[in-house]
């Protein structure tokens, strides 16, 4: 399990506070075998920060960050796969040339990253452009490229920094596939996004950082447990005022009205429902993940 506690970080030279610009404070959640967890918050919540703490390229000012109950060390990480938001590629290399060339830098023999590269190559739909300069592919692909860079050595852990920024949903189903065969397999997931639709797809939890601090974290389902379920009632054509005295609000769309309500008496809002008109809809809505991140950082 890889465990991140208390991660303080303190940048000097801000305004926000005295001595600089706190980035994080107290950052804490675990990320399990075989878990893929959503580090989700808007720019500059404290996400990237918190990932280059993790893979050693920042320092945090206190805190710690553990892998199997030790103290995570320079020689685990070389076992991580990362991604940064910051693309790495060497833009003249090849493709396949430049996924075999990290294989090598993890310790990889020449015929293993060969091996390991043919099958990325396959996996995201890139065997065709193995012999292309990295310089000449779309966005897309070319995150395909960084993405099985992180995977070329079979990492222990995934740590990826807004991996399907900017992909298509061709590009974001290719990568998605990756990263659950990984989590099958037992490996430990972190990506951040500000797709929380796909967020709320792809992963077992999720954690909402905001101003350098985890205000929730959970999985998506206990999270949404903890917010209160909102019936819904859509009515087709229905008389004026139906809905008056209720406590939930009215949308109207075209002949439908929509009656979002949070308490009640269910059945006496159903009586009344039918009398006003057509009910096509009638049932308890949870809160999507949308939802619950404008709750958690409002």
């Amino acid at each position: 399990m890889l465990e991140i506690s208390e991660l303080r970080k303190r940048f000097a030279g801000g305004s926000e506070a005295p001595g600089g610009k706190v980035a994080l404070d107290g950052i804490s959640f675990a990320v399990r075998p075989g878990e893929m967890f959503g580090f989700v918050g808007a720019n500059g919540a404290g996400k990237t920060t918190t990932m280059r703490i993790v893979m050693g390229v920042l320092q945090a000012d206190s805190g710690s960050v553990s892998w199997q109950g030790r103290p995570l060390g320079s020689d685990d990480r070389r076992r991580f796969g990362y991604m940064p938001e910051e693309r790495g590629l060497y833009q003249k290399m090849r493709v396949a040339e430049q996924i075999e060339y990290f294989g090598r830098l993890h310790g990889l023999s020449a015929a293993a990253a060969k091996r390991a590269t043919d099958d990325l190559l396959e996996r995201l739909g890139l065997t065709e452009r193995r012999g292309d300069a990295v310089q000449a592919l779309s966005l897309g692909n070319q995150q395909r490229v960084q993405l099985a860079v992180a995977l070329v050595h079979d990492p222990e852990v995934l740590v990826l920094d807004e991996p399907f920024s900017g992909l298509d949903p061709i590009a974001v189903d290719a990568l998605a596939m990756a990263l659950q065969e990984r989590s099958r397999g037992g490996v430990p997931v972190i990506f951040s996004s500000h797709q929380l639709e796909l967020v709320e797809r792809l992963c077992d939890s999720v954690g909402i950082v905001s101003g350098g601090r985890m205000v929730a974290t959970g999985t998506v389902s206990d999270l949404r447990a903890a917010e209160s379920d909102t019936l819904r009632v859509v009515v087709r054509d229905p008389a004026p005022g139906w809905a008056d005295g209720l406590p939930g609000t009215v949308t109207v769309n075209g002949d439908r009205h929509v009656l979002h309500i949070a308490d009640g008496d269910d059945q006496e809002i159903l009586r009344r429902a039918m009398k006003a008109g057509h009910v096509e809809h009638f049932g308890v809505q949870q809160p999507t993940l949308t939802e619950i991140f404008k709750e958690a950082v409002a």
